[in-house]
Formats: C-alpha cells, structure tokens, sequence
C-alpha cells in the first residue's frame, strides 16, 4: 500500500472531509502515475478524485465495527515508532 495513504476507519474523531478528499487525491495520483496532470488530463483527474472521494466518505458512513475507536495521536506514536525501527535496521543493513 501506499504510505501516504492512511486507514481513516474507526478512528476518534472521526475523519475530516478534507482527510477524505487528501486519500482520494493520493489514490488517484498512485493509479494514475500523475503527481500532476497534464492540462489536458486535468479534468479527467479531477473526476476521478471526487468519485473517488464520494465513494470512500459513503464507504466510511456505512462501515460499522465492535471494535473500540482507535485514538489518532496512540496511532501516530506507534506508526513513528515502527518508523524509527525501520531506519535503524536500514542503516545497519546499509552498514554491513
């Protein structure tokens, strides 16, 4: 996966629209190999992201769970943790 996309799934608060549309932007860069399209793709780019952004705010309203709401900031704190782990094993393994 990506890892500029994040779950916004069951999270306390909830996602913004803004976080939505930010996903739905990255998704559509990734599929389309385009960090920025051309004019004449400009369109066709921006159509693709608000469908995708409609599709994953529904997805986001109808997804139902038993499981406890996550809290942003313990989730944020274990992602840089396990970036952190990532880098010193990248520098060892650069180092032998």
């Amino acid at each position: 996966m990506c890892r500029n996309i994040r779950p916004l799934f069951n999270f306390e608060p909830q996602a913004t629209h803004d976080e939505v549309h930010d996903a739905a932007v990255q998704y559509v860069r990734k599929i389309s190999g385009f960090s920025k399209p051309s004019t004449a793709n400009t369109e066709a780019f921006e159509r693709a992201v608000a469908a995708v952004e409609q599709a994953s705010a529904q997805l986001l309203d109808e997804l139902v769970t038993n499981a406890p709401q996550k809290n942003r900031e313990v989730e944020a704190a274990k992602a840089r943790a396990r970036r952190e782990q990532r880098e010193q094993r990248e520098q060892r393994e650069a180092a032998a």
